[in-house]
């Protein structure tokens, strides 16, 4: 089963353009960097080299990314750094991706009213912007746990994949394969976990792969400004905030962490959107959609 996977995942990347391939290898050596970081980092995230000599250096040979005005290596701290932000953002929108595609599922087979409450509920959630929300939890709770804003961004985020989620089920719940599974006996919890489930993973997969970069970027934004990850913990965001506090003197200090958040988040949207192309029955050629097995 496992080699049948990394043949199938082989022959994808086998199809795709120079930018997807280029995307995943970029994401897969950041993913390695970020997980190997203890290992692979020069120093340690808040070890200071020499307060007094080696404050504020620009890159050289030692330290490739300069260090910061605390005489921090920025090479390590952007290692862990980025390890923190990618664990965040990957954590927090896969439970993101399980909230929102179970509620999209149980909103897709009710019957009003409980449809109606379901999606009213959802139209509110909507309706609030869920940067102001984060801001408004965070800035009553702070300093807040890493765990914690993990869960504060994955339960803020689903209301999208949810909608995205019930849209699909209900175009494949229409379908004759699920009128045959429901003539055979096959109630609404089967129905929902065995022919409307798997129907809708494509467009989750894809979502999921966009969502993650746009979580990096809100928890880089939150980082600025004060009320994300904080010291001693090392974030993309708490980085590129420190410098650019001294941006004109020490221009290294915010450059390489802003290159690495810029970085991530265009290889998931390159990724992403190679995913659509490759999951959505419209871009390949010969697909039948609505084809299913019956229960």
């Amino acid at each position: 089963m496992f080699t049948e996977s990394l043949r199938r995942l082989a022959a994808w990347f086998g199809r795709q353009d120079t930018a997807a391939r280029v995307a995943m290898l970029i994401l897969v050596a950041l993913y390695v960097s970020a997980l190997f970081a203890p290992v692979i980092a020069p120093y340690a995230q808040s070890h200071q080299v020499d307060i007094v000599a080696m404050k504020s250096q620009s890159p050289s040979l030692a330290h490739p990314f300069g260090t910061d005005r605390f005489s921090r290596d920025i090479l390590s701290r952007v290692l862990f750094g980025a390890r923190v932000s990618i664990t965040v953002g990957t954590l927090a929108m896969l439970m993101s991706a399980f909230v929102g595609t179970l509620y999209g599922l149980v909103a897709a087979v009710a019957r009003p009213p409980v449809n109606t409450v379901l999606m009213r509920l959802l139209d509110a959630m909507l309706a609030i912007p869920r940067v102001l929300l984060l801001i408004a939890i965070l800035a009553l709770w702070n300093p807040v746990p890493l765990w914690m804003l993990v869960v504060l961004l994955g339960l803020t985020g689903w209301f999208g994949v949810s909608r995205l989620v019930r849209a699909e089920a209900l175009t494949v719940r229409e379908r004759d394969f699920v009128a045959a599974a429901r003539s055979l006996g096959a109630g609404e919890g089967r129905i929902m976990l065995h022919h409307l489930l798997p129907n809708v993973l494509g467009p989750v997969i894809v979502a999921t792969t966009l969502g993650i970069g746009n979580v990096i970027v809100l928890e880089a934004g939150l980082s600025f400004i004060g009320i994300g990850v904080r010291e001693p913990a090392a974030s993309l965001g708490t980085m590129f905030q420190e410098g650019t506090e001294a941006f004109a003197g020490t221009w290294w200090a915010a450059l390489f962490p802003g290159v690495v958040i810029v970085t991530t988040v265009l290889c998931f949207n390159i990724l992403g959107d190679a995913l659509r192309a490759t999951l959505d029955p419209r871009h390949l050629p010969g697909a039948k959609v609505g084809t299913g097995t019956a229960a």
